[in-house]
């Protein structure tokens, strides 16, 4: 469903405005400092990461870039006509032992980049035509991420930001962040703390993500698109299925409607498969069913929610093609 909330596309990012006045030069060094014993997330590693200390994320002081590029598999607000500006980063905070970027969540893959060379690559996607900026996995290189921008911002980037993470972060440093990126896009994994404990050894997941969520949405409110239907602004949720997982589902949607906002918008993802180490859980070994990815759509819109996104393949197809 297209938000009938509209933004013109003068309207600038507001990391720019924060540039200008010094205010992201102070957010620079207050994230960076944190490195020095980190609590970035919820994990409270407390390692020094300045010196490459590594944590559970096994990132030291720079960021790990698995890969970039015109992304065209993102929901359709982002993609737009040009695509979405992935980064993809290598390491991450939560570890799902299902997750389908396994070899670059958890494995080796990633190139060691400075923050000249990430900045280099967010110019070149928006070169490319890329309607934003998706930094995917970006909660362990956040300080990284903005020691980068004013770099790309004095060379041109004028691109939304995309903040693409687990929901696995902590208040305080989304706070560091109020005013910088644009589009959150958290997914909203588990609703039961044994859940999280089983597949991420996280069993605060779920209160974090909560409290995460509605700071999301007090920095950014709901989703804005632009006369295009491109986003601009806003909060955007995804909630993967998972197999035998619809009634975390329901409470998941239950707690957007009623404690973000029903006008939330969401993607209720159905590509689950067992990756990683998911066959050694039986319970999760298994493709998801098209009758359960159904009803938990169905869920969704029971729950109130009014934005769900849907998927133009077709359209997909012909930008492939």
């Amino acid at each position: 469903m297209v938000s009938k909330n509209m933004m013109t596309a003068s309207n600038q990012p507001g990391y720019l405005a924060l540039h200008q006045s010094g205010e992201l030069k102070n957010r620079i060094e207050k994230t960076l400092s944190i490195l020095s014993c980190c609590t970035l997330c919820p994990r409270q590693c407390r390692v020094n990461r300045l010196q490459d200390e590594l944590g559970i994320c096994r990132t030291g002081r720079q960021a790990m870039v698995a890969s970039y590029t015109a992304h065209f598999g993102e929901e359709a607000p982002l993609v737009g006509s040009g695509g979405s500006g992935t980064i993809f980063f290598a390491g991450c905070n939560l570890c799902c032992v299902f997750c389908q970027n396994y070899e670059i969540s958890q494995g080796d893959e990633g190139m060691s980049v400075s923050s000249g060379q990430l900045a280099a690559i967010m110019l070149s996607l928006q070169k490319q035509g890329c309607h934003n900026i998706n930094f995917v996995t970006p909660s362990h290189v956040v300080p990284q991420i903005l020691e980068a921008l004013p770099l790309a911002v004095e060379k041109g980037l004028t691109l939304p930001l995309v903040y693409n993470s687990s929901g696995y972060d902590a208040t305080e440093t989304l706070k560091l962040l109020d005013g910088i990126f644009d589009i959150y896009m958290p997914d909203f994994k588990f609703w039961s703390a044994a859940s999280a404990r089983r597949y991420c050894k996280a069993p605060d997941y779920p209160e974090k993500a909560k409290l995460a969520l509605k700071e999301m949405q007090r920095q950014t409110k709901e989703l804005v698109l632009d006369v295009n239907g491109v986003a601009v602004r806003g909060l955007l949720v995804r909630h993967l299925v998972m197999p035998g997982g619809l009634e975390e589902t329901a409470r998941i949607m239950e707690f957007i409607a009623s404690e973000i906002s029903a006008d939330t918008y969401v993607n209720v993802m159905e590509q689950y498969r067992p990756c990683g180490e998911a066959p050694r859980f039986s319970e999760i070994n298994r493709m998801l069913e098209n009758d359960e990815y159904k009803k938990a759509v169905a869920i969704a819109r029971k729950a109130g929610l009014r934005r769900l996104d849907q998927r133009d393949w077709q359209g997909l197809l012909r930008r492939l093609l």
